[in-house]
């Protein structure tokens, strides 16, 4: 009935339409085990030799990279170390100039001579003293040491 009241017209297009949704058999899906232990895989020369060569290859670029990366990071190293070394080179130079002024200071002979009469130290006399820096003239002949009295001032 529901045929009858559906003009003609339109009758094939919906047979057809019904027609494209079902295809006449279920799709339905069953598991089948597969024992494939039976089977020997056989080895494949040249898929051997590529992954031998992709290996080896790999190999190389991973020893590059790692040798660069050394290179780097010891480059980095050694520029700390050095910036380190040139404040350490120019904290001594800054103690060698000190070291300097106070050694100048300290062989002002003024201030040698005030300290010597400070202490009570006199002056002293012709012939006691002896210039070790200056050379002497070889004497011909044979020469016998003298002694000569040195007195000696305790500072305590």
């Amino acid at each position: 009935m529901a045929a009858a009241a559906i003009p003609a017209s339109f009758q094939p297009a919906i047979a057809a339409r019904r027609r494209s949704f079902w295809t006449g058999t279920p799709e339905i899906y069953f598991a089948k085990t597969i024992d494939n232990s039976r089977l020997v895989k056989l080895e494949d020369p040249r898929c051997s030799r590529e992954m031998r060569q992709f290996g080896v290859a790999l190999g190389c670029l991973f020893v590059l990279v790692m040798a660069y990366a050394f290179q780097h990071f010891k480059a980095i190293e050694y520029g700390y170390k050095i910036e380190a070394l040139k404040s350490q080179r120019d904290g001594l130079v800054e103690m060698n100039r000190a070291l300097r002024l106070e050694e100048a200071s300290l062989r002002d002979p003024e201030r040698i001579d005030r300290m010597a009469r400070e202490l009570g130290l006199q002056s002293p006399q012709a012939g006691q003293v002896i210039r070790m820096d200056v050379a002497v003239p070889q004497a011909s002949g044979a020469e016998v040491a003298s002694l000569t009295p040195v007195s000696v001032v305790s500072a305590r």
